[in-house]
């Protein structure tokens, strides 16, 4: 990918001015180590000279010119010597180390205002006076020394210089200089390398998320956003996204499901209304006919209203809302509710309904929603287990384990194929085994979507024999 292209992005851009923000950071910084470099040096510069200069007063106090001038030849002759220099009140040079300065330092008194140029003995070349910016002087034939120094004028009007040549220090300032400036270029370079080579991969990613979500909105809800497994902030976006886009499948899938199946499931109900309607204007009817034939049609129409009114409340919860309110609710209130409500029909037919609770046990949910979930549940077991065991039974267990909170119920009847267990909480099917009994095929799809709507989740297993459907609650929807 061209540069212009990875400019275009915010990404890009923001990096460009950290980078940036990075350039002048690192210009300041060399800016100032070299400064004090120069501080420190001049600093370190100036004490060697004074203890010299201590040094040599302590000398002439003790033995006068004499003393000064041996003492100042001796260190002179010692390698890296300092600048040593005797002069007469006039500035002719008298002993010393130092065969020529630029022009006016012995007329000044203490330190020396800026570094200047000097000639030591047996040097070629004559000394030059340095540029106005002080940076040296150069001789004829050789390079030109710089020093700093420190002029006293002795009782008897002799001048006394103590300088130090800045040639090395010089050297070092220069080698910090140059080692900082070339560390930080490296570096800048190294940053805009990382920069440009990182905005491209994350480029490359934004663009396949980009692909992918055009192939998406062009109507394949099947496609999903591109996952690296790296983890970062992209992965989570498009693990997002994803479940995003799976909730949108399942849901499209399921008007698709709810569509066909009001189309196949609610056209012999509807057929059957309108056959009546025409078998009691057919002839004429005796009263009770007619008064027989129109409630068939108000249940075949309330059976019809039941159905609807499930489907509604199914999209309802699976789209996540509900105008119902949430409360602290009692499982157990609800299946001896629910158990007490339906120990008539069992009995009738010939089945045993049995609870089992270890206490009361508390969630946060919609009692309404729960108490229609596993009546439906109930109403289940006895239709299906009635007829098919010796002795029919129903068993509605409610017990906490772990993190979560678990309602069951169990029959000894038929029970469903392993195979089938997913297929038999989706809206509107029937196994082979239940077309003879009455039903629309949504109670355990609308347990289903109660227990979604609730964030726990419902189970069908084997009951050995018989079917066991459980409504299993996380600890975290507990009541507090």
């Amino acid at each position: 990918m061209k540069l212009p292209a990875i400019m275009k992005t915010t990404a890009a851009r923001l990096s460009a001015l950290y980078l940036l923000l990075f350039g002048a950071c690192a210009v300041v910084l060399v800016v100032y180590m070299t400064s004090i470099s120069s501080r420190i040096i001049a600093a370190q510069t100036r004490e060697t000279i004074q203890e010299e200069m201590h040094g040599l007063g302590r000398a002439y106090e003790r033995g006068g010119l004499p003393r000064l001038v041996r003492v100042m030849e001796q260190r002179a002759r010692q390698p890296g010597a300092n600048l040593y220099l005797i002069a007469d009140p006039n500035g002719r040079i008298l002993a010393g180390n130092v065969e020529s300065l630029q022009p006016g330092i012995l007329e000044i008194e203490g330190w020396t205002l800026r570094p200047f140029a000097y000639k030591r003995y047996g040097e070629p070349g004559l000394v030059r006076p340095p540029a106005d910016n002080g940076a040296g002087a150069e001789a004829d034939g050789d390079l030109h020394h710089t020093a700093m120094a420190l002029v006293l004028r002795l009782p008897n009007g002799m001048i006394l210089l103590v300088g130090r040549d800045l040639r090395e220090p010089e050297r070092f300032r220069d080698v910090v200089q140059r080692a900082l400036i070339l560390t930080l270029l490296i570096m800048g370079l190294g940053a805009f390398l990382i920069w440009y080579f990182v905005g491209r991969a994350a480029l490359r990613r934004i663009d396949s998320i980009s692909v992918a979500s055009r192939r998406i909105m062009g109507g394949d809800l099947s496609g999903r956003l591109p996952v690296s497994g790296a983890g970062d902030e992209f992965d989570r976006l498009s693990e997002n996204l994803n479940a995003m886009l799976t909730r949108i499948a399942a849901l499209n899938e399921g008007l698709k499901q709810v569509s066909d199946n009001i189309a196949h499931d609610l056209k012999t109900p509807l057929a059957r209304l309108r056959s009546r309607a025409e078998t009691a204007l057919a002839g004429r009817k005796k009263p009770a006919e007619l008064r027989t034939a129109l409630e068939a049609t108000i249940a075949e129409s309330d059976q019809l209203i039941r159905t609807f009114n499930a489907i509604l409340m199914i999209s309802r919860l699976e789209a996540g809302y509900s105008a119902e309110s949430l409360a602290a609710t009692d499982l157990a209130e609800i299946i001896g509710d629910v158990a007490e409500l339906y120990e008539p029909v069992a009995e009738e037919a010939g089945v045993a309904l049995e609870t089992r609770m270890s206490g009361a046990t508390k969630i946060t949910g919609n009692r309404e929603l729960l108490a229609q979930a596993l009546s439906n549940i109930v109403d289940n077991a006895i239709k299906y287990s009635s007829g098919h065991a010796e002795k029919p039974r129903v068993l509605v267990t409610l017990e906490k384990s772990g993190g979560e909170v678990r309602v069951a119920v169990s029959d000894n009847g038929p029970g469903i194929p392993a195979e089938d267990h997913r297929r038999a909480t989706e809206r509107f099917v029937r196994l082979e085994a239940s077309r003879s009994q009455p039903g629309s095929g949504l109670g355990l799809s609308l347990a289903k979507a109660v227990m979604t709507f609730h964030r726990g989740r419902l189970e069908l297993a084997d009951a050995g024999p018989g079917l066991e459907v459980a409504m299993i609650f996380p600890v975290r929807e507990a009541a507090r």
